[in-house]
């Protein structure tokens, strides 16, 4: 059983951080600080598709994303809703062809997309989620 599997024990971010390897999780986690000041959770999720601790990020009572760590990479969930949807399609021209497959893939369920990036580098994938994220945030 890894680290982020064990229900027994809470891991602190730097723990999350020293299990991912990955110094992008660090800066991604300081940028979420800096632009937003949210909220965070360390939560435990037994959910079938990625299961163990997770962090939530939010702010004035919305998630703003949930990190799932893994190894050498993090996933980032943001969940694009009726709210965000024409604001978030109007950007997608301009991102990423990766986040725009994303999207396209994602299937929609109760108005909703649950978009999940892999991140593993900052680059253009990693702009392209902070885009959706102040969206999220502004909505």
């Amino acid at each position: 059983m890894t680290l982020i599997q064990d229900r027994t024990h809470c891991p602190d971010s730097d723990e999350i951080e020293l299990y991912i390897g990955n110094p992008v999780f660090g800066q991604f986690c300081s940028d979420l600080r800096s632009e937003f000041r949210p909220v965070e959770k360390t939560d435990f999720s037994s959910c079938s598709l990625q299961p163990g601790w997770n962090l939530k990020f939010r702010k004035a009572g919305k998630t703003l994303c949930t990190i799932y760590p893994a190894k050498t990479f993090f996933t980032v969930m943001v969940v694009i809703g009726n709210r965000e949807r024409e604001a978030a399609e109007a950007i997608l021209p301009e991102c990423s062809e990766k986040l725009q497959k994303i999207y396209a893939q994602t299937a929609e369920g109760n108005g909703q997309k649950w978009l999940m990036i892999d991140l593993k580098e900052k680059d253009s994938l990693y702009r392209d989620v902070f885009r959706l994220i102040r969206i999220r945030r502004n909505r």
